[in-house]
């Protein structure tokens, strides 16, 4: 079928079962193959296709030509793209280019002499598997070791990943038909502790947060003791306005660094956060505060997305008329506009931390503690609050952020999930932080204010490991490549998949474009309920299917 959406006559495109047909006529001259190069990439990149250049009626091709050919072949992949009906000084032309071979294959032969061919399987790359923290050997011998011996298998990542107070009296016992799990029963920690104290003495000065906002220019960065600083502050302040143990905090905030404070706070004296995320109403506020029963609210006096400004002050003053329980109201100075103000409920966040003690000990906890409550997104009904308890969760998360992303020390690794969501819980903070990891917080949008504002961060911050959701790959793919190549974004290693399920031709384009076919792609399935990654490819392991997942 031609279609209509390109603006050159002398080119139509077929798509068919096995392959996109490219027919070209005329002279291919630098001007011409120029204007083809972007919407020609656009088209292809929709369908991930094998691509076949008919050129039986093409008189001339420039060097430009030639270019446009190395970029689809970039896209798609080396050996997916073919010219055929080439005339012999084509052919020649291509052989000389030294494009007839590897990269693509040039023949005189029909389209329609072509086989169908099936979606491509990428093997594991040999310096990939050669260098993975996995290798096949080894994930083998832990899956065995975890069917033969499950107890032994957990205790033994719980004492390598983990610091326990007191060491647990049984690994796991559990009843399906009473829905009664329980892991690491009678062992103590705290969760601040295995994602901060323990990291202080050895690596206190390595960055724990990189947080860029949304509008370029705006940055900060914590050093591991710079949050255990500011953690211990905001603890001692949840504490001087009555938070106890097993207390239910809302947090109402951006993407800021404020926000991870108030989370580790909350696990530091064994409070239970329930991060609400911000883009939610005043009525999905009110809900959830009110079903966890919290008392105290942290929010900020406005948010920032895509260059509008969110009044989440505003939606905390319309749910708390409804929350009669809720005694205090801490707020962060985000963009310092004016703001509504309750005389003894408000707080401003900053002053109280500035003028609160650094020295908060530790509340040692059960493993089976809660530690935070996310609540879904209520599409069947009234929202259901997930409830995470403290030792099992959090070693999965270490678990699972070090082996599905091959995390090696000295990584940047960055996760753009907003931390409303299970996925910035357990892979933007919880994981990441236990294992001594850098991970970067974004506030904005992947297309404010320019559309490569996701590879402007790579390349500031060179960024090895990138995590995010197929709704972003797509609506990346589809504003064209160019702003992917007006940045330097060779640093990356390895990219993952994270939410609705990645379509093939967003994930060949993933592949080929941003990790220039040499990052392999963990394309992860995991929900709310279960905390953690449960099923993906793994780098140095699984040849990877495009849209498997």
């Amino acid at each position: 079928m031609n279609d209509p959406r390109t603006p050159d006559a002398g080119l139509e495109i077929n798509e068919h079962d096995h392959a996109l047909l490219v027919r070209l006529t005329g002279r291919l001259d630098s001007p011409r193959s120029a204007a083809l190069q972007e919407p020609l990439i656009k088209l292809i990149t929709r369908t991930g296709k094998p691509v076949v250049f008919d050129m039986e009626e093409v008189t001339f091709i420039a060097s430009e030509f030639l270019r446009l050919c190395l970029l689809v072949t970039k896209t798609v992949g080396a050996g997916k793209v073919r010219v055929v009906n080439a005339s012999p000084m084509l052919e020649q032309v291509f052989k000389i280019a030294g494009l007839d071979g590897h990269l693509l294959t040039v023949s005189t032969e029909s389209f329609d002499s072509i086989e169908p061919t099936h979606e491509p399987v990428y093997p594991v790359a040999s310096e990939t598997a050669s260098s993975a923290l996995i290798s096949k050997d080894h994930y083998r011998a832990f899956y065995d070791r975890s069917l033969a011996d499950p107890a032994g298998f957990w205790a033994g990542l719980a004492d390598e990943f983990l610091t326990w107070d007191q060491r647990w009296d049984e690994v796991s016992q559990w009843d399906f038909t009473t829905a009664t799990i329980e892991w690491f029963k009678g062992g103590t920690l705290n969760v601040t502790v295995n994602c901060l104290d323990r990291h202080l003495d050895s690596q206190g000065d390595r960055i724990a947060i990189l947080w860029e906002g949304e509008e370029p220019g705006q940055q900060r960065q914590l050093t591991y003791s710079e949050l255990h600083d500011q953690v211990c502050r905001f603890a001692n302040v949840l504490k001087a306005h009555g938070v106890k143990r097993g207390d239910r905090i809302c947090i109402y905030l951006p993407m800021i660094t404020e926000a991870a404070i108030a989370m580790l706070a909350c696990a530091r004296i064994g409070a239970v956060h329930s991060v609400v995320f911000g883009g939610f109403s005043a009525e999905a506020l009110k809900d959830r505060i009110l079903d966890a029963d919290c008392r105290l609210v942290i929010c900020a006096d406005e948010g920032r997305r895509g260059g509008k400004l969110i009044p989440l002050k505003q939606s905390v003053d319309t749910a708390l008329q409804e929350c009669p329980r809720v005694h205090t109201v801490i707020v962060v100075r985000n963009t310092g506009q004016p703001i509504e103000w309750v005389a003894g409920r408000d707080h401003w966040f900053q002053p109280l931390v500035d003028t609160a003690s650094a020295d908060c000990p530790p509340e040692s906890m059960e493993a089976e503690d809660p530690l935070f409550i996310l609540y879904t997104s209520g599409s069947t009904g009234q929202p259901k609050g997930v409830l995470h308890t403290t030792g099992g969760y959090l070693l999965y998360s270490a678990v699972t952020h070090k082996y599905v992303f091959d995390y090696r020390e000295g990584d940047i690794y960055w996760c753009t999930a907003d931390l409303g969501w299970v996925t910035g819980h357990s892979y933007v903070i919880y994981g990441p932080l236990c294992n001594g990891a850098t991970t970067l917080m974004f506030e904005g949008i992947p297309t404010y204010p320019e559309p490569n504002r996701f590879w402007q961060i790579i390349e500031k911050y060179g960024v090895n490991i990138f995590y995010t959701a197929p709704t972003a790959i797509r609506a990346l793919m589809g504003l064209g490549n160019r702003w992917v190549h007006s940045n330097r974004i060779d640093t990356l290693r390895l990219l993952g998949s994270v939410g609705e399920p990645i379509n093939p031709e967003a994930w060949a384009w993933y592949y080929h474009v941003i990790g220039d076919s040499q990052c392999p792609i963990v394309d992860t399935w995991w929900q709310t309920e279960t905390g953690g990654i449960m099923i993906t490819p793994l780098a140095g392991v699984t040849a990877l299917k495009p849209g498997s997942a």
